[in-house]
């Protein structure tokens, strides 16, 4: 192993990280660590492994700028399937109600939208990693524990909706640190009296770090074996 190139990391980088469909925010960490073999490492935002885009990774003496990272706004895309839900408020559980949506106009969704924006108090999704009395709500809530989860100070400064095919709507939210989009897909289907569930996420940014400024995992294999081929 190579000084030159080891103490490039321990000393301190971000990685702009485009995370893939089904690799969990861990998956990204442990697959780089073992890659770059640096000591300190850690991620400045979970994404759901259903969920794609940016996830910054900071490595040596940046992970002190983790805390700061959390706390910039937001960019997600994706889409919300109205006159359908599920337990988790997205695709990783079953459709367990289903309602009629041919009342359900252009204009209506549009002003819900709308209704969002500004500071508001959110529920948390039963399924997520809140913690309730030490026990991850996730897990209690796959074991069919009654819980109740704390509402928290959330702001939403956009929500754009960009197309509306059939039951799909396309967005664009710019939000706080602490929001969950899931969360918003339950209460706009609840706004909207059909029910809804979030079946597409993307996050594009993270205060001013973009994800069209990202590698890949694929693409981060490919450059530390560059980076290791010349340093030796």
């Amino acid at each position: 192993m190579c000084i030159k190139f080891t103490n490039k990391y321990n000393e301190g980088k971000t990685i702009l990280i485009d995370k893939s469909l089904d690799w969990t925010s861990f998956d990204v960490v442990k697959k780089l660590k073992f890659l770059i073999k640096c000591k300190k490492i850690g991620h400045a935002g979970t994404l759901d492994p259903l969920a794609t885009g940016l996830l910054i990774i900071c490595t040596g003496k940046n992970t002190k700028k983790i805390n700061d990272i959390q706390n910039l706004s937001k960019t997600y895309t994706g889409n919300f399937t109205i006159g359908s839900t599920t337990p988790s408020h997205d695709l990783e559980t079953e459709i367990n109600v289903t309602k009629p949506i041919e009342n359900i106009s252009k204009k209506m969704i549009e002003e819900i939208a709308d209704s969002f924006l500004g500071v508001q108090l959110q529920k948390p999704p039963k399924f997520s990693a809140v913690k309730v009395e030490g026990e991850r709500a996730y897990k209690l809530a796959r074991e069919n524990k009654k819980f109740t989860l704390k509402k928290k100070e959330i702001e939403i400064t956009k929500f754009k909706i960009s197309e509306i095919k059939s039951s799909v709507i396309s967005f664009e939210i710019e939000c706080s640190k602490g929001t969950y989009i899931r969360s918003i897909a339950r209460d706009f289907g609840n706004r909207l009296g059909c029910g809804a569930y979030l079946s597409k996420l993307r996050r594009t940014k993270i205060g001013d770090f973009d994800v069209n400024n990202a590698y890949t995992i694929d693409d981060m294999v490919n450059i530390i074996k560059i980076e290791k081929s010349e340093s030796n």
